[in-house]
């Protein structure tokens, strides 16, 4: 999951920080809770200039239909600010991505929320969701 979330650090191609707020767990929608999980890591991505949120956005609609990667979904949400988002899956890393760029706000930022599949617990193992 951190190598999955670094290398899309690495796609938004300008300078900043990321958050740090590690990997989770959670409950597959739809599953037993107790033989289900997937694992997840929201972040956010704050540019060093506020000017680069929207070129960070375009680096990542751009890059992320490729190494794999296949942009599923791209739109402008229902906020004031009509945030453009980016849905993308990795089919052979079984990962997705939801990337909002914060462009209109007074601090421009990047949320990001990288997300597995679901996996099935091992046979005598439990799975402590966060």
């Amino acid at each position: 999951m951190k190598a999955v979330s670094s290398a899309i650090y690495d796609l938004i191609g300008v300078a900043g920080a990321a958050s740090e707020p590690g990997p989770g767990v959670k409950a597959c929608a739809g599953k037993d809770p107790a033989t289900y999980f997937q694992v997840y890591h929201p972040w956010n991505f704050k540019p060093t200039s506020g000017a680069d949120n929207d070129v960070a956005m375009n680096n990542l609609k751009e890059k992320l239909g490729t190494g794999g990667w296949v942009l599923k979904r791209s739109y402008r949400d229902n906020s004031a600010n009509k945030n453009l988002n980016l849905v993308a899956d990795n089919d052979s890393k079984k990962m997705s991505v939801w990337v909002v760029g914060y462009s209109g706000r007074a601090t421009p930022s990047i949320g990001i929320e990288v997300t597995s599949g679901c996996y099935r617990v091992p046979e005598g193992q439990t799975v402590k969701h966060s």
